[in-house]
């Protein structure tokens, strides 16, 4: 039995970081063990301009300090105004280096984005002349649509449609959710790729319900059946080349998820590879475990692998039931859970 696993240092490829006094409490988790990460841009404003951006990478490498072995990927907020000069000027400055859709009021910090994704198929035909990823929340938000059902729903509305009219567009679909996300990814060609969290991984909607309401185990998009959950497991274990490790991080205070309309998102931060390599570890696939975290994604994104390495032990260890994070209390994935792996760094 393998008791320790020595891999190239991961990145995370979705994370948010917040801004101001909790992007000063929760940067250093995700630094500590990624050596990159894509940084969303659903801020309050959104960052839809190339000077935005810039500014929010400066003020994240400040809360970092000057010695942190960390860089920020950052990303484009796309709303039905955004000019394709914009984002390819940016994209050839290097202050980003994809574009993110968030269907309008789809998730968190949404209520600025993309109405209708005709809308701004010029700003994708451009990114797919530049090579420039799209990275996607793939929900539909018609009332109408039950929430469980959003993401397939997307996938046969939205985005089969999209592949087909711009077929060199290279495409991540983040934090996928369903088997038939699953299935679809699989059977794409070599410009769709997807992320999927730990918590999609770990947790089933039972989570969230059976019991009482679990506001912790809630977030955007919700956790599916069971089925779902092993579907995502199987493909994240297979060892197949277009999936990788994204942990959609998303902190919140416990007094807001706590609430009688708790915020959507999980702070899975503080312990993500010992989350990720549990499950691994648990479908007998250890040895896919380097590639999903620290190969397939550079490879999508045209990035070299990093050279230094981590090591986890297979050693018990405990998550906190919260953290402080400079002044707010957040309740992390995992809360009070033991973990059989532990990062050494």
């Amino acid at each position: 039995m393998t008791q320790t696993l020595t891999i190239h240092r991961p990145d995370d490829w979705h994370v948010h970081l917040r801004d101001g006094a909790l992007l000063q409490g929760v940067a250093h988790h995700t630094a500590r063990q990624f050596a990159r990460a894509i940084v969303m841009p659903n801020l309050n404003p959104p960052m839809t301009d190339c000077e935005g951006v810039a500014a929010y990478r400066t003020r994240i490498m400040a809360a970092l300090g000057e010695a942190a072995d960390f860089t920020p990927l950052m990303t484009l907020y796309l709303t039905d105004a955004t000019d394709p000069d914009e984002v390819a000027r940016g994209h050839a400055a290097g202050v980003f280096v994809a574009a993110k859709l968030y269907p309008a009021h789809a998730t968190t910090g949404s209520a600025h984005g993309v109405t209708d994704i005709r809308r701004i198929y010029p700003v994708l035909e451009r990114m797919a002349a530049i090579g420039m990823p799209l990275l996607i929340h793939g929900e539909v938000t018609d009332a109408h649509v039950d929430i469980f059902d959003r993401e397939a729903v997307f996938i046969e509305r939205t985005l089969t449609r999209l592949i087909a009219d711009i077929s060199d567009l290279r495409v991540v679909f983040e934090h996928i959710t369903t088997a038939e996300a699953a299935d679809f990814v699989a059977g794409a060609g070599p410009n769709v790729a997807a992320t999927i969290t730990p918590q999609h991984l770990h947790l089933n909607r039972n989570a969230m319900l059976v019991g009482g309401i679990r506001p912790h185990a809630y977030c955007l998009p919700v956790a599916k059946r069971e089925h779902h959950r092993l579907a995502l497991r199987k493909l994240a274990t297979s060892g197949f080349a277009r999936v990788f490790l994204g942990t959609d991080t998303a902190p919140h205070a416990q007094h807001l998820k706590e609430a009688a309309c708790g915020c959507a998102g999980i702070f899975n931060a503080p312990f993500a590879l010992e989350s990720y390599a549990t499950v691994f570890d648990e479908e007998g696939a250890l040895d896919k475990f380097e590639a999903f975290a620290s190969l397939n994604g550079p490879a999508f994104y045209r990035l070299p692998v990093n050279p230094q390495t981590v090591t986890l032990v297979r050693e018990p260890v405990t998550v906190p039931d919260s953290y402080d994070c400079n002044g707010t209390t957040i309740v992390p994935f995992h809360a009070g859970e033991t973990l059989n792996w532990k990062w050494l760094g």
